[in-house]
């Protein structure tokens, strides 16, 4: 066993107690941990985000308002997974500052093991995903999962939470989805009554409309509302 002497007193004192990251030996036992961590939460990161944060409504609301502007490619799948992707940054970061504080600092400090540092951390995600995972998915998962019904439903496993806050979110997407696409759907009635009206039968009415939707959107300062209304919505 490794002594030091601590500053100020007579007493040999084991390194493991000054230093609680390293064992008896002096043999940093967090390290590996850390390593195993880092390469698993890399490797199951895109499903992660994919699963236990809004980025699933975003892009459903994103790809609705694409079809109903008409433009088919622009804005490109790149660019609408980046903002996608930094609004769920910015919509996950307390619940990411409360993973850091309850189970990050902690098991860095040696005050935990890795497995308590997993449970501690999985905790403000679940929290989290049931503020919107709707009681119907939550009984659905819970009878065909055969999980015995808990007393509150922070006592759910994470293989019935999961599954149905997407469902949930996938509903409020399409919901979000829907009713973005009513005015612009109204606008291509109306310029086909209109060029069917006026014999315009050779020039398609998506040629016009097109164009007509993109600049009410822009003068409406859509991106903006939208940004916003999603903001809101959690």
């Amino acid at each position: 066993m490794t002594f030091l002497y601590w500053e100020g007193s007579t007493k040999l004192l084991p390194l493991s107690k000054l230093l609680p990251g390293l064992d008896a030996h002096g043999v940093n036992n967090s390290i590996p941990w850390t390593i195993v961590f880092t390469l698993t939460l890399l490797t199951l990161l895109p499903a992660i985000v994919l699963s236990m944060t809004p980025m699933v409504r975003l892009l459903v609301v994103f790809h609705f308002l694409r079809q109903a502007l008409g433009t088919q490619t622009a804005p490109s799948n790149q660019v609408l997974m980046g903002l996608g992707l930094m609004m769920t940054w910015f919509l996950m970061q307390p619940v990411l500052v409360n993973v850091e504080k309850q189970a990050v600092e902690p098991f860095q400090q040696g005050q935990i093991s890795g497995w308590e540092a997993i449970e501690r951390g999985t905790d403000p995600p679940k929290r989290f995903m049931l503020r919107y995972a709707r009681e119907k998915d939550l009984a659905l998962f819970t009878s065909a999962g055969l999980v015995a019904k808990p007393n509150k439903p922070e006592d759910l496993p994470l293989r019935v939470v999961v599954p149905a806050y997407m469902l949930s979110e996938l509903k409020a997407g399409f919901e979000i989805g829907a009713v973005l696409f009513l005015p612009f759907l109204l606008v291509d009635m109306i310029v086909a009554s209109i060029t069917t009206s006026i014999g315009m039968y050779q020039l398609p009415p998506v040629v016009i409309s097109t164009p007509l939707k993109i600049l009410l959107f822009v003068i409406a300062d859509g991106w903006n509302l939208l940004a916003g209304s999603l903001l809101k919505s959690f």
